[in-house]
């Protein structure tokens, strides 16, 4: 039986790694070719917890895709900015400040970053269904590749985010398919009768600034936030941008390591854990100077919670009986995951926040005080 035709896509080549000398942040390497197993996944619990409740971030190797695979997937998702023309991008520019969602394109300078600047972020986010024309039109020049990427999103799904998320329930004496349970891949419809996005893969290309831009953003290209959902899973790339709050207080650099992932927890699993896993504050800056001038291709998976999921604590857990909560809201007036996820993405970078006294600045989102740091 002949091996089935691989659509040629053009070769993306990534800038080479940085040489300078960066603060890196001391994030552990964890082997996810133990996660095959239940034994493996209990050996690896405890540094995965360890890691989520200190840092929030860790980063995965040996997680099941090869070097050529991780390359084919960068290849692609360049092209989606490379080879599609810009007519074809402004019809499906997604419109997130009425849907809530960021299904389709969004255009450079769409987002205020600070006094005036806009962002210089290029991106698109694809259903996690990919290729069920009902829940979303792609670019024709993307049709050829709609299998591989859907068979990219279902590796991170269910061979990634699935066996996180029965570790972080073992570090909470929970049941393994505890939060599985909250994370379908086949979401029923919504009440409009809408398919919901729930989790989604996205690429996004951050372009070169000018020196003007750089010094009124302070040279920050996205402010310090957290993340919507309950795990992010970032594919490495070399363009060191990407830098996240220590618990000392300290702004340091995520390092790149060659097809490895970094996994991040979001605002939602922060709330399911009733705080006893940290969403931590993280945010993109100028690269180096060895870097300046390349672009910065990102290629992620966002992974959310079912959008019917009250974001409560899962008070069964015996160490949350032990150890108590950390609420960031009152949770006898929890939002659902959809309301959560749309409130913040139809604000983002458009809604006006209010100034602290220490300078960042916040907004409150069904209940719950996001803040955005400087």
């Amino acid at each position: 039986m002949p091996a089935p035709t691989i659509p040629p896509c053009a070769r993306f080549t990534p800038a080479p790694p940085t040489t300078e000398k960066l603060d890196w942040a001391p994030l552990p390497v964890i082997d996810f070719s133990e996660a095959a197993t239940p034994e493996g996944l209990a050996r690896i619990a405890p540094q995965v917890c360890s890691a989520m409740r200190t840092y929030g971030f860790l980063y995965i190797v040996n997680h099941g895709y090869t070097n050529v695979q991780n390359q084919r997937i960068f290849d692609i998702a360049d092209a989606m900015f490379t080879k599609v023309p810009d007519d074809e991008k402004k019809r499906l520019v997604a419109d997130f400040e009425m849907t809530g969602s960021y299904r389709g394109y969004k255009a450079r300078q769409t987002w205020d970053i600070s006094n005036g600047v806009r962002d210089q972020i290029e991106q698109y986010n694809l259903h996690r269904a990919v290729t069920d024309p009902e829940l979303q039109e792609h670019p024709r020049a993307m049709e050829p590749f709609l299998p591989e990427l859907r068979a990219f999103t279902e590796h991170n799904h269910y061979n990634v985010m699935h066996p996180l998320l029965r570790v972080l329930a073992q570090g909470m004496e929970l049941p393994d398919e505890t939060f599985v349970r909250l994370h379908n891949f086949d979401g029923p419809a919504d009440t409009s009768g809408t398919f919901s996005p729930l989790s989604q893969s996205r690429v996004m290309k951050y372009y070169p600034r000018s020196a003007e831009e750089e010094t009124q953003t302070n040279n920050v290209w996205m402010k310090g936030h957290t993340d919507i959902g309950t795990i992010t899973i970032l594919w490495s790339q070399p363009v060191a941008g990407l830098q996240i709050l220590c618990p000392d207080g300290k702004w340091r650099w995520v390092r790149h390591i060659d097809n490895a992932l970094t996994v991040n927890i979001g605002d939602g699993m922060e709330f399911l854990s009733g705080g006893y896993y940290k969403a931590t504050i993280h945010r993109v800056r100028q690269p180096p100077v060895d870097q300046a001038g390349y672009a910065r291709l990102g290629v992620f998976y966002f992974g959310m919670a079912d959008d019917d999921v009250l974001l409560r604590p899962r008070m069964e857990s015996p160490i949350l009986q032990r150890v108590g909560v950390a609420p960031r809201f009152d949770f006898a007036h929890a939002p659902t995951m959809k309301q959560y996820r749309t409130g913040l993405t139809s604000a983002y970078g458009v809604s006006k926040l209010s100034k602290r006294d220490d300078g960042h600045e916040e907004e409150v989102i069904h209940g719950v005080v996001v803040k955005h740091f400087n």
